[in-house]
């Protein structure tokens, strides 16, 4: 059964920067990354903080360079994939979560690979899906100040020190973007892919929100800056709003190529799975 709505107080302009200044007056540095005991979060402050030499630009160039060989190497045999962004808030029952878990669940079942953030939450609920519908699924885990640790649904965990590292990583191996209820996280990628795709650096690429209620707002807010001449209505595609997981398989494969639709390997139901694993168990016997 899923948790009742939590209801937060909505604050005046004022409460608001009281708020955001007494979280952040914890930092050191003016706003800077938090101590961290992680030394790949320390790496991270010292870059912020301090001014760097030619031969420590190389040495972090060479990380870089790396960093992008390891996602090359182990993203570069998924097959279709999809990515689902979300809050890593969410707890196990809530609405949220179980909305995620079951999307995950419906694009693995239609043949796809889940790709996640690899966290907790909205993320976790969508590799948990996937994994008890019998497909293949991996987090792309990014190394903060508090480590995120891999959640256990994961066929398998990437590790990246670097935030645009990741995101070409799920860019360039998506054929599109399932943003569920989230925060700024969330939005960052939902924003980086819209402005790809206006720039036409990549494209077609479906950008579905699910939870109508949640991305409301959102869309408003889109509508209302398209008013204003900042863009045209027709370079963003977040009208595509749904409230269900079969609505956003079913969109995603409408936008699909028809020679990239047949890479496609649909699981059977769980009960015929179920009942060819103990046909080959028997055989064994």
């Amino acid at each position: 059964m899923a948790s009742p709505k939590i209801k937060y107080p909505r604050l005046s302009p004022e409460q608001w920067e009281k708020a955001w200044q007494q979280h952040w007056r914890k930092s050191q540095l003016n706003y800077e990354l938090p101590i961290s005991f992680n030394p790949n979060a320390l790496q991270e402050h010292e870059f912020l903080s301090q001014r760097r030499t030619a031969t420590k630009e190389r040495e972090r160039l060479d990380r870089i360079t790396r960093e992008f060989e390891m996602g090359f190497r182990k993203l570069g045999n998924l097959g279709p994939a999809v990515t689902i962004f979300g809050s890593a808030r969410f707890k196990p029952e809530e609405r949220y979560y179980e909305l995620s878990r079951m999307t995950g669940s419906a694009f693995a079942r239609a043949g796809f690979t889940v790709l996640t953030g690899g966290g907790p939450g909205a993320m976790e609920a969508a590799n948990r899906g996937a994994h008890e519908a019998g497909g293949p699924t991996y987090g792309l885990n990014i190394i903060l100040p508090h480590e995120q640790k891999p959640n256990p649904y994961v066929k398998d965990s990437f590790k990246f020190n670097y935030f645009f590292v990741r995101k070409v990583m799920l860019v360039k191996y998506s054929c599109a973007f399932i943003a569920m209820p989230g925060g700024l996280g969330t939005l960052d990628e939902l924003f980086e892919a819209a402005t790809l795709i206006q720039c036409q650096k990549i494209g077609p690429f479906p950008l579905i929100l699910v939870g109508q209620e949640f991305w409301s707002g959102l869309r408003e807010f889109v509508a209302f800056m398209a008013s204003q001449g900042v863009f045209t209505p027709e370079e963003v595609g977040f009208s595509r709003i749904v409230d269900t997981p079969e609505e956003a398989v079913e969109l995603v494969l409408s936008s699909l190529p028809s020679n990239f639709r047949r890479q496609l390997k649909p699981l059977p139901p769980k009960r015929a799975r179920q009942a060819t694993a103990k046909k080959k168990k028997s055989r064994k016997k």
